[in-house]
């Protein structure tokens, strides 16, 4: 039997210094569709999340707090498992950084890098945002400060480890030539590249007590970034069976890490370069980045305990995957009612209704005929979710419109009904990926021997 075609996803891996906020389930629900998707064609998908717990700032707040900083970076890790839980994922693994398989192969690599002599010891002096935990440019600041973190950095010298990122400059820009998408964001860091060049990054932080220690020098941490970088390899299943990643997952915000500093870093290490590189955009209130500072942070826990897992993920799903996209409790509500209970769910209750009072008889189902199942494949394959969203919900309508101009009611049609039926099982096989408690729901009902009418989909907020 030939083997199946494996298709390896990741999404970032998230600080643990604060509770999730809704970004962070946009960013899970997006790569939970896509690894639904690639299960259905019947391939070998592994889906990797987990947390980033070797930063500095969960250091620092969990000294403000007056907390041990493991124990702080255990609890609020368990806060991301669950949201994992809540929203239905399908994730095969989730990685955190603290973990012995995850520390040993993050040394590895730094010892394997430092051995083919492209780590080498140096002084360093300039800026650094602690929110960020990088090194930034006077370039990078928008009014002194970081634009992703709206503060200051602060200026730091000292002894450190450099990695020759400088010398993969070349390699980096045909790899990024293919793997970054949407063009918009790959033309961002070609740009950046040709203009600014690269510089030799540092991999190291002195006299810290949290971090994973550095193999060569045991006064050092390893630089946050080039051990977070490496969970995707430590993550990837027993031998790593499933590197290289077909698709990692990322915001806007953390483009260059993955396309320059992560690129180089398996250049250097001898591994094979992942495929794809999906970058999305941010979730705004009213045209505004969600901020603590601004106190517009949205909890997905509680609009999950409110709403439901699949209501949450489908009004997030319909957002747009690589632009900005605003995004309140009001959108949801208005996502619900409008498109899954008056158009889904209202079909799924007429249909089931009329199949209970008036039965079925097979016949060629024309309607079905009506379905731009190629154009969802398509946008699919290109990562897509929202564009293929538009299309299903475009066949949810044509269904309705069957219902009302061909009169069954009136009728009994039994071949009209058929055909519905058949029609909704496809619809729910194609929504499985983005809400599939409620396709599995619709699966069952369509599916058994008598159709009866069952329980409202959705109700109406």
């Amino acid at each position: 039997m030939a083997s199946k075609n494996k298709f390896y996803i990741t999404t970032a891996i998230d600080y643990v210094n604060a509770k999730p906020h809704i970004g962070h389930a946009f960013e899970k629900v997006l790569a939970d569709a896509l690894a639904r998707w690639h299960k259905q064609k019947g391939e070998d998908v592994f889906f990797l999340t987990g947390t980033d717990e070797n930063a500095q700032k969960n250091a620092l707040v969990a000294n403000e707090k007056g907390i041990p900083v493991k124990k702080f970076v255990d609890k609020n890790s368990q806060l991301f498992v669950e949201l994992c839980k809540l929203l239905n994922l399908s994730n095969n693994d989730f990685i955190r950084t603290t973990e012995q398989r995850h520390v040993k192969k993050s040394q590895e690599i730094f010892k394997k890098v430092y051995d083919k002599k492209e780590i080498y010891k140096g002084k360093y002096e300039g800026l650094y945002c602690s929110g960020c935990e990088a090194f930034i440019t006077e370039k990078d600041l928008v009014d002194g400060k970081c634009p992703e973190h709206n503060k200051e950095p602060e200026l730091i010298s000292e002894e450190a480890y450099f990695f020759k990122l400088s010398k993969y400059k070349d390699k980096i820009i045909k790899h990024v030539k293919t793997y970054i998408l949407p063009e918009s964001r790959k033309n961002e860091i070609l740009a950046r590249l040709n203009e600014e060049g690269l510089r030799d990054l540092c991999v190291s932080r002195k006299n810290l007590d949290w971090g994973i220690d550095n193999p060569i020098d045991k006064k050092f941490k390893i630089y946050v970034w080039f051990d977070a970088l490496i969970n995707y390899i430590s993550g990837s299943g027993k031998n790593e069976k499933y590197w290289p990643a077909d698709v990692h997952v990322v915001g806007k915000g953390i483009n260059w890490f993955h396309s320059v500093i992560w690129i180089a870093i398996l250049l250097s290490s001898g591994y094979k370069l992942p495929k794809k590189l999906l970058v999305h955009g941010y979730l705004n209130s009213k045209g505004k980045k969600m901020s603590k500072s601004l106190g517009n942070v949205i909890d997905p826990v509680e609009l999950i305990e409110k709403y439901g897992a699949d209501s949450v993920r489908y009004s997030l799903l319909r957002c747009s995957v690589f632009d900005d996209s605003d995004y309140s409790e009001d959108i949801l509500i208005e996502r619900n009612n409008n498109e899954l209970a008056d158009k889904l769910g209202n079909l799924i209750s007429r249909v089931a209704n009329l199949i209970e009072k008036n039965g079925i008889e097979k016949c060629e189902n024309n309607l079905l005929k009506k379905l731009k199942l190629k154009e969802i494949e398509k946008h699919l394959d290109k990562f897509e979710t929202d564009k293929a969203l538009n299309e299903i919900f475009a066949f949810v309508d044509v269904c309705n419109e069957y219902v009302q101009n061909k009169k069954p009611w009136e009728t009994k049609d039994k071949n009209v009904l058929f055909e519905l039926k058949e029609s909704i099982l496809k619809i729910a096989e194609l929504l499985w990926p983005f809400i599939p408690e409620t396709s599995e729901k619709i699966t069952r009902q369509f599916s058994a021997t008598k159709i009866k009418k069952g329980e409202i989909l959705f109700k109406k907020i």
